[in-house]
C-alpha cells in the first residue's frame, strides 16, 4: 500500500483520505508496476511538454480523476494533446493504472498528490484546460474550506491556463454547483460561457460518464456541466 506523503498534511487540502478499500491482486500490481512509469514528480512539472515521449499540441489536466474513465477517454481522442491527471486516492489510481495499460496510452502522465502543488508548478498560460468532475462535495458547512473550488486555488487555475482556455466542472450536488457559480463569477478571471439551460444540462460532447455520475443518476440526482472561459 502507498504511504502518505507530505501533502496529505497541507491545511485545507480539498481531499481526505488517501486509502479506501483493500487494494485487489491486480490493483496492488498496478500500483507497484505502473505507477512508477506513469507518475511524474514535482519538479518535472516545470516543464511538462517535456514528460510526454512524442510532441503535444498542447496540455489538459483532469484533477481528481476517480477511476480515469474521463481522462482515458479524452486522452484517446486527442492523441496529440498532453493529459496530466491528479488523484491523491490511491484506490482511483490503482483502478486507473489497471485501465491505462491496457489502454496502451503514451499522452498521460500521473500526479498522485494534491493538484494545488502540482499547479503552483506548472509554467503560466502552459494549460489549455483543466477538469474538475465530482469532486468531494464536503457537505457539513464546517468543512466549506476544504472544497477546491476556493478563492486561492481559482489563483491558481487562473495563473495556469491560457487566456481563451477553459476550466469545466462537473457535480450533483447542487449546493456546489451554486457555491462554484457564485465563487468563479466573484473571482473575475473566468466567463460562465452558458447561453441556455442546455448549455449546463448537457454532457460535454464525446462525455463517456463515470462511475460515479451512473450512481448519481440511479439514485435520482441531476448532473450539472459549466464551462468557464479563461479571460
Amino acid at each position: 500500500m502507498q504511504t502518505m506523503t507530505e501533502d496529505t498534511a497541507r491545511p485545507n487540502a480539498f481531499y481526505g483520505r488517501r486509502v479506501g478499500k483493500t487494494l485487489r491482486v491486480t490493483q496492488q500490481d498496478a500500483m507497484a508496476r505502473l505507477l512508477p512509469a506513469w507518475r511524474f514528480a514535482l519538479e518535472d512539472a516545470t516543464n511538462p511538454t517535456a514528460l510526454f515521449p512524442n510532441p503535444v499540441s498542447g496540455l489538459w489536466l483532469e484533477i481528481g480523476f476517480g477511476g480515469g474513465e474521463h481522462l482515458l477517454s479524452h486522452a484517446a481522442r486527442r492523441p496529440d494533446m498532453g493529459f496530466m491527471g491528479a488523484e491523491p486516492f490511491v484506490n482511483g489510481m490503482a483502478r486507473m493504472l489497471v485501465d491505462l495499460e491496457k489502454a496502451g496510452l503514451t499522452n498521460i502522465r500521473l500526479f498522485d498528490q494534491d493538484a494545488a502543488l502540482l499547479l503552483d508548478r506548472l509554467p503560466p498560460s502552459s494549460l489549455e484546460g483543466a477538469d474538475l468532475f465530482y469532486p468531494d462535495p464536503w457537505p457539513k458547512r464546517r468543512h466549506w474550506k476544504r472544497r477546491f473550488v476556493r478563492p486561492d486555488n481559482l489563483d491558481r487555475l487562473a495563473r495556469a491556463i491560457r487566456p481563451g482556455g477553459v476550466f469545466r466542472f462537473a457535480s450533483d450536488v447542487p449546493h456546489y454547483v451554486g457555491w462554484t457559480l457564485a465563487e468563479v463569477r466573484a473571482h473575475g478571471a473566468f466567463r460562465w460561457t452558458a447561453e441556455r439551460a442546455d448549455d449546463w444540462r448537457r454532457p460535454y460532447p464525446h462525455w463517456p460518464g463515470t462511475r460515479y455520475e451512473a450512481k448519481a443518476i440511479e439514485d435520482g440526482r441531476i448532473p450539472t456541466y459549466l464551462t468557464f472561459e479563461r479571460a
